[in-house]
């Protein structure tokens, strides 16, 4: 009886043994790629706010009724074209008021000078004093004073006069138009907006150390011309180039602004709309991964990586930065290294993996 114990015992363990090794052989087959480095071209997109090169406000310079809107919103205007009229009557008085101040201040001078002729000439036959004589020239020149008042008075009232037609400053377009004819308006009235949309700007911020990677590239290969995206996401046709960059970054967020300007001869881009600057950049020699062979764990990336007897151990990653459907890899890995390609939703660390060595070609 102990016998047949001893012997049924020592089949099972046997048996439990058996099948315990052919579970640890067991390797499960994945895609497998090997790490290697390359040289690529990063695309850098940063919002951008676009603006035209020109864009000013037309306000009232005196105050009075809209007599007339000669242009419809929208419209496509050129330099010193008629936009608005004010009622220029009373205007109109003040400048022929003006206009009769000077022309009494010029014949009361006149009159004095033809009084100072016949001073000079009693003083001369000394019918009267020197102080007859100064007094004449004394006036003279109070006179010719007013003349100067009078003028000016005159040229401030053609001048006002003037602000009641309205040209355009360039060619533009006009933005919307708030006020019909017949309102009254003050002096600083916001009668429209005019852009001149030739070219626009394009001003986006960049990052610290997206600056630093810019400038520091040798100035010989500093690629100044940046792409734009629309924000239906379709590429821009014309390029833009960076013209200028601010003295200073901004404190709260660390960042810095760039201007980009890119011609508008379709007039499609607006003042005010909105898209996207891509800037491109070398990266010599990068360390590329993809995107499924990544995965997070508390905020942190972490992919698959193969040891010498292909058992699989999670490895935290540091991304530089995201390329399409790809990483580039700052820290974590290194060239030759094996990363589970994909499925790592699937995969748990210490399994044994049967490599199925895929191609990691972009």
């Amino acid at each position: 009886m102990k016998g047949f114990l001893y012997v049924v015992l020592c089949v099972f363990v046997g048996g439990c043994a058996a099948k315990g090794s052919s579970e640890e052989v067991k390797a499960v087959e994945l895609p497998v790629l090997q790490v290697a480095v390359k040289d690529t071209t990063l695309h850098l997109d940063y919002v951008t706010s676009i603006e035209a090169v020109k864009n000013v406000e037309i306000r009232t310079r005196v105050q009075g009724f809209i007599k007339k809107i000669f242009v419809d919103e929208g419209a496509e205007v050129k330099k010193g074209q008629p936009l608005f009229q004010l009622d220029d009557r009373e205007l109109a008085i003040v400048v022929a008021k003006a206009k009769a101040n000077y022309n009494n201040a010029v014949a009361e001078a006149k009159t004095i000078e033809v009084e100072m002729e016949r001073v000079k000439i009693l003083l001369e036959k000394k019918v009267i004093s020197a102080t007859e004589l100064d007094m004449m020239q004394a006036k003279l020149k109070a006179a010719q004073a007013k003349i100067e008042v009078a003028a000016t008075e005159q040229h401030d009232a053609d001048a006002k006069l003037s602000y009641t037609f309205i040209r355009s400053p360039f060619d533009g377009i006009i933005d919307r138009i708030p006020l019909k004819a017949g309102s009254l308006v003050g002096e600083g009235t916001l009668l429209t907006t005019i852009s001149d949309n030739k070219d626009v700007f394009a001003y986006f911020t960049v990052s610290e150390n997206d600056y630093l990677n810019y400038k520091k590239q040798s100035p010989d290969s500093i690629n100044n011309h940046v792409a734009l995206l629309l924000s239906d996401g379709t590429a821009y046709k014309h390029a833009g180039k960076i013209e200028t960059v601010d003295g200073e970054f901004d404190e709260m967020t660390g960042s810095i602004a760039f201007r980009a300007r890119f011609p508008n001869p379709e007039k499609l881009l607006r003042h005010g709309a909105s898209g996207k600057v891509r800037l491109t950049e070398p990266a010599k020699e990068a360390l590329i991964i993809p995107q499924k062979s990544v995965f997070e764990v508390q905020d942190k990336n972490y992919v698959f990586v193969l040891d010498a007897e292909n058992n699989v151990r999670m490895q935290n990653i540091i991304p530089q930065t995201r390329l399409s459907q790809y990483y580039i890899v700052k820290d974590g890995l290194k060239t030759g290294d094996k990363i589970v390609y994909e499925g790592v939703q699937n995969v748990k660390e210490g399994i044994r993996v049967q490599p199925l060595m895929v191609n990691g070609d972009l």
